[in-house]
């Protein structure tokens, strides 16, 4: 197994691989004392059998540059194949501020072609490359040096049988017709603001039991205070402080170190310092802002008036829907979808695109009256009501 170290080597690698029709790429990342991932090591294989082609990359190494990677990554006619690739890509983002383009997903790539929701690596080189994993260095340690042959092996694995999984689903893909279906998915991984966090929106992710915008504009305030001091510091948000210990300060609204030492959720490490004095700070600020800056929630969906009936026979099509197509039902539709739908809504995700054509058409016909469900068997039909 081969570990590139050397900048030279790894162009050496990219300039072989600009020469095939794809690239898989996979890696290995540590993210439980960071905000930002800590990248650990990285997999490439070429087109290839075993681990011929294939290599590992120690961005570890301070003096390896990765811009030869982010080079083949620019590279159009070369297509980077990941699994489950939001956590990779974040990564190249965050670092480069790259997207490896064009990109195949091979998880997304399974949903659309029938293998079930979320279909997890294992699963697919199980039923496709007909192998089997080891997965005992799944969760070690990725930034010690040096590797183990174990963890060496496993990371391997990681794109070696990746290479037949994507040369299938490719195929499968392109017989099937929904190779555009993927690239409308792949379009959200592939979009910046996937992957940018603004400090002053993350109280939106804050689960609360009160929507009073006097309540919510604190809530906003030390969201925005924690989120700047993890990425400023690099430690995960929770290390700052957690959520129930947010809705508590917002309630309790700390005006000084004293008030701030009552609070029975905060760390002991928030209680002092710049962390204490940024809450107290961001306390303040929510407390002063004008009703105009008061944020709002959203209720124009609470006053939707949801068809019962017509929602459950949207579900029943969409079962339907799901059988004769292949594709997972929540890929297609969520329940919420189908409620929103069920109220009159049309500017619903399952209405557009690739679910339109799959489902949205005919439910949008049933909602007008211009088709019915019928029980056939164990199979449900659509009869036209206009013939």
């Amino acid at each position: 197994m081969r570990t590139i170290t050397k900048t030279e080597d790894l162009a050496e690698f990219c300039k072989a691989a600009s020469q095939h029709d794809y690239v898989t790429v996979d890696t290995e990342f540590l993210r439980e004392r960071t905000y930002f991932s800590k990248l650990c090591l990285i997999q490439l294989a070429m087109p290839g059998e075993g681990d011929e082609g294939a290599v590992l990359v120690d961005p570890l190494e301070k003096s390896l540059s990765l811009e030869p990677l982010y080079e083949l990554f620019r590279d159009t006619s070369v297509v980077k194949v990941f699994h489950a690739a939001r956590q990779d890509l974040e990564i190249f983002y965050v670092d480069a501020g790259v997207f490896p383009e064009p990109l195949f997903d091979t998880q997304v790539a399974a949903m659309v072609c029938g293998f079930g929701e979320q279909a997890g690596y294992e699963t697919l080189v199980r039923r496709i490359a007909k192998q089997s994993l080891d997965k005992t260095s799944r969760f070690t340690d990725w930034s010690r040096r040096p590797l183990s042959e174990a963890q060496k092996s496993y990371a391997l694995a990681d794109v070696t049988h990746l290479r037949v999984i994507y040369e299938f689903l490719a195929q499968k893909l392109a017989e099937s017709g929904r190779s555009r279906w993927l690239q409308e998915e792949l379009a959200v991984l592939t979009s910046p603001e996937t992957y940018v966090t603004e400090p002053d929106e993350a109280w939106r992710r804050v689960k609360t039991r009160t929507n009073s915008p006097k309540f919510l504009a604190i809530v906003r305030e030390l969201a925005a205070f924690r989120e700047r001091f993890a990425q400023t510091r690099n430690i995960p948000r929770n290390r700052v402080f957690k959520d129930d210990a947010l809705v508590e300060l917002a309630s309790m609204k700390p005006k000084s170190l004293e008030e701030l030492g009552r609070a029975r959720l905060l760390l002991r490490e928030a209680r002092r310092g710049d962390i204490a004095e940024g809450i107290i700070e961001a306390v303040k600020a929510g407390v002063a802002c004008p009703p105009d800056r008061m944020p709002q929630v959203d209720r124009s969906r609470d006053k939707l008036q949801v068809n019962p009936a017509l929602a459950d026979l949207l579900r029943v099509l969409l079962k339907a829907k799901t059988e004769s197509s292949g594709v997972a039902a929540k890929l297609i539709a969520s329940a919420s979808d189908l409620d929103l739908i069920a109220a009159g809504q049309r500017d619903v995700p399952a209405l557009s695109g690739w679910r339109r054509e799959v489902f949205g058409t005919d439910a949008l016909r049933l909602c007008d009256g211009e088709i019915a469900l019928a029980a056939s068997g164990s199979d449900v039909r659509i009869v036209d009501l206009g013939a």
